[in-house]
């Protein structure tokens, strides 16, 4: 066995006891199909108030800039799909904020497995990514083999469907590669046809600015008058479109303590979640990633899906 692919087995026999689903592992070089998409989803403003998407482009494109002399980017996948669910007559917020927050959780084991890799291979210089940098996460996944990307533009696998977190760690190491999966959507509209905002205005392509996880987490001001928008109940984040989609039925609760909900998430009824007190709400998500929206969002959030008569009708 060369050192190449002895450091791969390696690498992924230690991603697997860490407890990530798969890993997949793909040449860093610029990603050539990718760079005319995203130039046109930003050309057309389907980042709204997102401005951090026009940064760092050509970063976001070739990983060698993040990372000097990068020679593979290793994607990973981890499963945060809850054993528990909120009750029916709540307003709803996205699975994956039930508990802590994913950033923390993850980048401990990347840098783990980083720690790892130093110790049994050698001096090896990287950097770990958990969605807060400039890396094209789903389309280094899907390069890498850990699924496809579905029609609602998330990354796809016909094993676990789609309620997992992706993170990246970009080395300066040769390693053996893996080849991309076929795509396993068919003729299949679910999302599309689910979607109350219309987000997804035609297959893999999704205007940010009209969903309503962008709505109820990256919209800073006032939702605009002229909305008119069913939110079906979503007051951080939505998960129709992954909710409707046929491959999540083979969804497998996640085994990661740190995920598990505060109670009163899951026990909060409309009425609770109305009188909602800036002390509760530091309590219940004191390390959720809710945390983004602050009281204020989530109150506004909250009074909108109220007042637009939307409430119960999921």
């Amino acid at each position: 066995m060369d050192a190449r692919h002895r450091n791969t087995q390696l690498i992924k026999a230690e991603a697997d006891r860490l407890g990530f689903l798969s890993c997949g592992i793909s040449e860093a070089t610029f990603l050539r199909e990718e760079a005319p998409r995203l130039e046109a989803w930003l050309k057309n403003n389907m980042h709204g108030e997102m401005a951090y998407m026009e940064n760092h482009f050509d970063k976001r494109l070739d990983p060698r800039k993040l990372v000097p002399g990068a020679k593979s980017v290793i994607s990973l996948l981890y499963n945060y799909y809850p054993t528990t669910k909120q009750r029916e007559d709540s307003y709803k917020i996205s699975k994956y904020a039930y508990g802590e927050d994913y950033h923390n959780v993850i980048k401990a084991k990347l840098r783990s497995l980083h720690g790892f890799i130093q110790q049994e291979i050698g001096e090896v210089h990287g950097r770990v990514f958990v969605d807060s940098a400039p890396v094209l996460d789903k389309a280094w996944a899907a390069r890498s083999g850990l699924g496809w990307i579905g029609k609602h533009s998330n990354l796809l696998t016909k094993e676990v469907g789609s309620f997992y977190f992706i993170a990246e760690l970009i080395l300066d190491l040769e390693l053996d590669y893996d080849g991309p999966v076929t795509d396993h959507c068919g003729t299949c509209t679910a999302c599309l046809d689910a979607c109350p905002t219309g987000a997804i205005v035609q297959p893999y392509v999704v205007d940010g600015s009209r969903c309503i996880s962008y709505f109820t987490i990256e919209l800073k001001n006032e939702f605009p008058s002229d909305l008119g928008a069913n939110f079906d109940d979503w007051v951080f984040g939505c998960d129709i479109c992954q909710d409707v989609c046929p491959w999540n039925r083979f969804s497998k609760p996640h085994r990661e303590p740190a995920f598990e909900p505060n109670a009163a998430l899951l026990q909060n009824d409309r009425r609770e979640w109305e009188e909602l007190t800036e002390e509760v709400f530091k309590r219940v998500f004191q390390k959720s990633a809710v945390k983004r929206t602050k009281f204020s969002g989530l109150k506004r959030n909250i009074s909108y899906v109220k007042s637009s008569g939307t409430e119960g009708s999921g």
